[in-house]
């Protein structure tokens, strides 16, 4: 069975996105869940932070190993043997930009195909940049991440906060 990856940013890892891996796991005979670096962007966590928390919360998951890249991922499917990436959707808007993404790692990557999940009704409103600015005002986070993390990531965004 083909390799599927589970790109995103992670900044940090949500219950939803731990919902999507973990139906990605039941469907495919390996997952990667690939940190990837936006030079673009200045995350809250570094790569390395991103991927120990994920690796943490995904640990229960046999077929699921954790990687980091900067890079286009059409390029990182194809050096890894990749066939599918995996996207979770919440809403219309995330499907727009989803869209075009996929449109360009097809063309940049013929053989790689996107599928896109639905992610499950409870995490439909959940992203990263909320849990961010919900933890970052001092507010419980402790529904929004995965159990593992959320003491260490709440006291990095109030910390993060406090600077500013």
């Amino acid at each position: 069975m083909p390799l599927a990856i589970c790109p995103g940013s992670f900044d940090p890892v949500t219950k939803g996105h731990l919902n999507i891996i973990e139906r990605a796991a039941q469907r495919f005979e390996d997952v990667t869940v690939l940190v990837l670096v936006n030079p673009n962007k200045t995350p809250c966590f570094s790569a390395e932070e991103r991927a120990g928390f994920l690796r943490r919360v995904t640990g229960h998951i046999p077929n699921v190993k954790v990687d980091t890249y900067t890079g286009l991922l059409a390029e990182y499917a194809h050096r890894v043997g990749a066939s599918t990436i995996i996207k979770g959707l919440r809403a219309v808007t995330d499907f727009e930009f989803e869209f075009q993404q996929a449109l360009t790692n097809k063309k940049l990557n013929p053989g790689l195909e996107t599928l896109f999940v639905i992610t499950d009704p409870e995490y439909m409103y959940l992203s990263s940049s909320m849990v961010r600015q919900v933890a970052g005002f001092g507010g419980d986070v402790t529904d929004f991440l995965p159990e593992g993390i959320c003491e260490e990531v709440v006291q990095k965004l109030r910390q993060r906060s406090d600077a500013l």
